[in-house]
């Protein structure tokens, strides 16, 4: 059977999907979404750019025929060119098993090496910033085959980014043995009969084409990681526990997983809490905890049979003193609500959305602030401005840190005077942090879109998204198909009366 560094690289980001791909049933994953297209072309363009920077020769062989690959490419290798440009490398019986390495490039360095006073060093060229883990233990992979081949050690291989970091040098003395123990736990896993136990991490399961079927399985299990706050290193001390289900977890006692790894006083009742919510389908209030452990957990301690309701009824008083949400989440005669569309690859926030709700009048406008083109920002941040400056005394609330950071870097990018921004800041308020922090809901996410479904609204576009949305926009730039715009900017403005509804939803039940 053979290993590659595909595999390698994806079993380091998840341990299930590797067995899926090679074992399971192919019909039973997903199409591939806009974004993972989106992506695989972005990096398809990157390395293009990239191995267009070097004069290279190609070995001339099929995708997946290696024992051809292999042979073209060391007759390149012998002959000492300068770039090699995917060439196909392979390491025989390791552990009953054949190491297939298909660097992107193989550059030619002086050395020693089986064909002369040369040596090859492997480039991995990623379309990451940062020189992550997963991508240094590749390198390291590429390194070891390539070692075998021309038998001679490496010390460096490197990594071609698209970051600060463009050119990384990785450690192969560092990394090598590393490599060799996530293979060594790859090759048992795939052993075994059954895949390896399921673990949904919305952000990076989000784009694998087995999600829905992983996801199936995780709600017949009632899977803890289906529990917001229930992280790799957290589920791991909890099964250690044999704490694996939501029901099981609602009934344990603050004290038995407050001193674990990823643990503490503040996160060990919170998440109990959320499980309860899960368990009970209600919203809880949290307690006071990151000022009042030493209450709670005499609390629990006290009379541990205490319902939720009963706890609920003790610490709102407690609540209330510590954070006056009356002047957070009041209902001021005007109020205005903002979202923003971006292109992280671009670094362009192209739509910012504002929704102005006067309450006294009744009347609700909502206003798409769009940048056609990447020019165009300056042009929707000035108009922003003068909008959010016409309602000097609103509130003006968002769902997240992103508007907040957003202001403050297009602030700095069009170097607004400080005296113009600050209050602008100032009245900033974010409904997710006052959530998240305040209340716990019977909800496997605290994203804007399952909050405000739970609470019964809907999108226009049901199959819109944020991660959609910076397609769309790409496709716009390339098509001008003004279509796209129009669902984006839909899209948008639903983001923001969202948004109202969960703060509204937070007003009426704490004053309930």
């Amino acid at each position: 059977m053979l290993i590659n560094a595909e595999l390698l690289l994806q079993y380091q980001r998840c341990k299930r999907r590797p067995f899926l791909d090679l074992r399971a049933d192919k019909s039973q994953r997903d199409p591939a979404n806009d974004l993972l297209l989106k992506l695989q072309q972005d990096k398809i363009a990157h390395k293009q750019s990239v191995v267009e920077q070097f004069n290279y020769q190609r070995p001339d062989y099929r995708y997946g025929d290696w024992e051809t690959g292999k042979a073209a490419t060391l007759e390149l290798m012998q002959q000492g060119v300068e770039c090699i440009y995917q060439g196909a490398l392979i390491a025989s019986d390791y552990r009953g098993y054949t190491l297939v390495s298909r660097p992107d490039l193989l550059l030619r360095q002086a050395g020693m090496s089986r064909f002369g006073d040369w040596i090859y060093v492997p480039v991995n060229i990623e379309l990451g910033k940062r020189p992550k883990q997963e991508y240094q233990i590749t390198a390291a992979f590429h390194a070891y085959v390539l070692a075998t081949v021309q038998q001679v050690e490496l010390e460096t291989a490197w990594l071609m980014l698209r970051g600060r970091e463009a050119n990384y040098p990785v450690d192969i003395s560092r990394w090598e043995p590393l490599m060799h123990e996530i293979i060594g736990e790859f090759i048992r896993s795939l052993k075994q009969d059954e895949p390896p136990e399921v673990f949904i991490s919305r952000q990076k399961c989000s784009l694998c084409t087995w999600y829905s079927s992983c996801y199936k399985v995780a709600q017949n299990q009632k899977h803890l990681s289906l529990l917001p706050g229930v992280t790799p290193v957290r589920y791991k001390q909890l099964k250690a526990l044999d704490i694996t289900t939501v029901e099981s977890l609602a009934k344990t006692h603050p004290t038995q997983i407050e001193q674990l790894p990823g643990f503490d006083r503040v996160v060990a009742p919170k998440l109990i809490i959320q499980a309860q919510a899960i368990v009970e389908n209600r919203p809880i209030i949290l307690p006071d905890l990151s000022l009042r452990k030493d209450t709670t957990t005499d609390f629990y301690n006290s009379n541990p049979s205490n319902s939720i309701k009963e706890a609920q009824r003790r610490y709102v008083d407690l609540f209330n003193e510590t954070y006056p949400l009356e002047e957070l989440l009041s209902t001021a005669p005007i109020e205005i609500f903002f979202d923003i569309e971006a292109q992280p690859d671009l670094h362009l926030d192209y739509l910012l959305g504002v929704l102005i709700v006067d309450r006294e009048a009744n009347t609700e406008t909502f206003y798409s602030l769009l940048a056609e083109s990447q020019e165009d920002e300056r042009l929707i941040w000035e108009q922003f401005l003068n909008l959010v400056g016409q309602y000097p005394d609103a509130p003006i609330y968002h769902f997240c840190v992103y508007e907040f950071d957003t202001v403050q870097r297009l602030a700095k990018l069009y170097k607004t005077p400080y005296s113009s921004v600050f209050p602008v800041l100032n009245r900033f308020v974010d409904v997710y942090e006052i959530l998240t922090q305040n209340v716990a809901l019977p909800v496997e996410s605290y994203a804007l879109k399952t909050i405000a479904r739970w609470l019964g609204f809907k999108w226009r576009d049901s199959e819109a998204s944020g991660a959609k949305c910076i397609y769309w926009y790409d496709q716009w730039l390339e098509t001008g198909d003004r279509t796209l715009l129009e669902v984006i900017q839909r899209y948008n403005e639903d983001d923001c009366r969202a948004t109202r509804s969960v703060k509204d939803w937070l007003v009426n039940f704490f004053n309930c």
